[in-house]
């Protein structure tokens, strides 16, 4: 059997930048186990499995160490991937059933708009010696779970983390957003996420992550619409609006690479 298999950089307009993400169009649902293998094969953040249904597509991520129930890169890359091959028409919106329930994305010229959940965090104390494992002391730390917010005291603070990733293994954490407000007038405010428990030490772009963002800088910042820029060495831009409990995430997608995954 072979299954059409697509590489997109999400979040960027040009190529080698955003958050590459794999994409797999799969005629049926698969074993989970193969998917993993082929997540770990791909080494990619998250790779994506599309398989058709009466209702759209469903949609499964995985890292190359397990399942998620919830991933933004990979889903806009999905979507660009349905449109770009002629699946499905650019005037149709993109319908995927995942672990996190529906998930919309429509086409808005160059953009890509996502209906995703908003995942507000609470204050929360830090595991001990998270600040010491990141090298940053937080000015706010907030959790939903596992997953650590933590505001920094500026952008290049942000930009200059080196945390010791081997490190953060050890402590009880799925993953890190750091974020503190951007220097620049094009963006609200800048982040970086970390991930080395689900295989992901630093993520290019973080759709997901911003589902946390979104809320938390709508509070601090007194707006519902926003942009912001991801950190890392690759980087990408994210725009958001909240709207009530979900976040309308906006991003743009190139596909870099098109194939064939061979199975037996």
């Amino acid at each position: 059997m072979i299954n059409n298999l697509y590489l997109v950089d999400a979040f960027t307009s040009r190529p080698f930048a955003g958050n590459p993400a794999a994409v797999c169009l799969l005629p049926a649902p698969a074993d989970p186990a193969w998917m993993l293998a082929v997540a770990a094969e791909m080494k990619h953040s998250e790779t994506a499995f599309l398989t058709p249904n009466p209702q759209g597509y469903g949609l499964r991520w995985f890292t190359p160490l397990k399942e998620v129930r919830l991933c933004g890169h990979a889903t806009l890359a999905s979507a660009h991937a349905l449109w770009q091959t002629g699946l499905l028409d650019s005037s149709q919106p993109a319908c995927f059933d995942t672990l996190s329930g529906r998930l919309t994305a429509t086409r808005l010229g160059d953009w890509i708009e996502m209906d995703f959940p908003a995942r507000p965090q609470k204050p929360a104390s830090p595991p001990e010696r998270l600040a010491e494992v990141l090298g940053a002391s937080p000015l706010y730390v907030g959790s939903n779970g596992q997953t650590y917010l933590l505001e920094l005291e500026s952008e290049q603070v942000v930009r200059d983390l080196q945390p010791d990733l081997q490190r953060l293994l050890d402590l009880p954490v799925k993953a890190v957003i750091v974020t503190a407000p951007s220097t620049s007038p094009a963006y609200d405010f800048v982040s970086r996420f970390f991930a080395p428990a689900i295989g992901i030490p630093e993520d290019p772009v973080t759709g997901s992550a911003h589902c946390y963002l979104a809320p938390y800088w709508a509070g601090r910042l007194g707006k519902t619409e926003m942009s912001a820029y991801q950190a890392s060495s690759r980087g990408g831009e994210v725009r958001m609006r909240l709207v009530g409990e979900r976040v309308i995430l906006g991003g743009q997608a190139v596909t870099v690479l098109a194939g064939e995954l061979k199975t037996t």
